[in-house]
């Protein structure tokens, strides 16, 4: 067996494991610090909306020798200063992508596109997006989150209890955050592949967590009746056990979305499954980390709260006390059992002998064996 399948069997055993439950102050310390990043990245710079959202034009021109970043520059000149986003594509061809262009500034762009490329006006491709329409798609996305989030909670307070919902809802919010602020940080166009691609991370991170609160649900099973664990101390052995399974999951899924990042998009330049990619790829990890660095920490932590678990604990504690105060008084009531010998004993090593190793030879035989006494018989 590997190294990692037996550190795994020795998790699953609870022969050896981590503490993340009892250091969750710390996890949930560096939670704070990445969501607060997050927000101020997306309050400072925010998102790049595509033109699904924002509506605009896309022009898609034929094999040219102009390069990205000089057809850049010519797209927000032709379009009087909008913002222009361009790819270059597999073909040799270019993409070029210019926010809020309406119908009537489309054909003239087209036109000083075509000429300072020096390609045909006919062989560029024009396509066009309102305002209206990708606000309705906007709309019905946040719409299907909402819808998403509300079955979760259900669901999730049906097969298992409402603290377990709630932390579940939490931990997603968490990976929410986290991957609409690298959106803002990067700068990375957000389409209706990104709202596919969290849709995506979401299921996998309630996928994570699920598992974890199966095995805790199973393990947590008449735990009232037992002195031997608290609930925390259950729900780390349960996370640790489930741990070796969730590393490898997370690893298995990532390699994968991380081709897809950065061969596809950055080595091959597909720059259009970037939007798909990067939602992938930071959902992913952040839904393995949400899984257990939050969620069971914070079941623990509800559930600490209520009454009968406090019974619990004070119980677990009152029993560990008993125990080593007993070890404690068996320690010290151990030497006082072990009569010393005496002195008056013949067979009783000295002080010297012992230290030597040698034992004194009873005084009857010392007498036969001596020097004789000087009388005869």
């Amino acid at each position: 067996m590997s190294r990692l399948g037996t550190l795994g069997a020795k998790l699953y055993r609870g022969e050896v494991g981590y503490d993340f439950v009892g250091k969750r102050k710390l996890w949930y310390g560096v939670s704070i610090l990445i969501t607060i990043t997050a927000i101020v990245g997306l309050a400072v710079r925010g998102l790049n909306m595509g033109i699904e959202f924002s509506g605009g034009a896309v022009f898609t021109t034929p094999k040219t020798s102009v390069s990205a970043s000089d057809a850049r520059h010519v797209a927000e000149s032709a379009s009087g200063g909008h913002a222009a986003v361009v790819q270059e594509l597999g073909r040799g061809g270019l993409r070029i992508q210019i926010s809020e262009l309406g119908t009537k500034e489309a054909l003239p762009v087209q036109e000083k596109l075509a000429k300072e490329l020096d390609v045909q006006t006919s062989k560029i491709d024009t396509q066009l997006v309102g305002p209206s329409w990708g606000k309705e798609i906007a709309g019905k996305a946040w719409q299907g989150l909402a819808i998403f989030m509300v079955l979760v909670v259900i669901y999730l307070a049906i097969a298992f209890e409402w603290r377990m919902a709630l932390a579940a809802l939490i931990a997603l919010i968490h990976d929410l955050t986290i991957t609409v602020g690298v959106y803002a940080l990067v700068g990375f166009e957000v389409t209706p592949g990104t709202v596919i691609g969290l849709l995506t991370i979401l299921g996998y991170s309630l996928y994570d967590t699920v598992v974890v609160f199966d095995g805790l649900k199973e393990a947590s099973k008449d735990i009232t009746k037992q002195s031997r664990f608290t609930y925390s101390e259950l729900a780390n052995r349960s996370l640790n056990s489930t741990l070796v399974r969730s590393i490898n999951t997370t690893v298995v899924a990532l390699l994968p979305v991380g081709a897809l990042l950065f061969i596809g998009g950055g080595a091959l330049g597909a720059g259009m499954l970037n939007d798909i990619s990067l939602a992938l790829f930071v959902g992913l990890a952040a839904g393995a980390y949400s899984s257990i660095f939050i969620a069971t920490p914070l079941v623990a932590d509800l559930k600490e709260r209520d009454p009968q678990m406090k019974a619990l604990t004070k119980r677990v504690r009152a029993k560990r006390a008993s125990v080593a105060t007993k070890a404690d008084s068996d320690a010290e009531q151990a030497p006082e059992d072990v009569t010393p010998p005496s002195a008056e004993d013949g067979d009783a090593p000295t002080p010297a002998a012992a230290g030597a190793g040698q034992r004194r030879q009873p005084a009857s035989r010392s007498r036969g064996r001596g020097r004789p006494s000087g009388k005869r018989r």
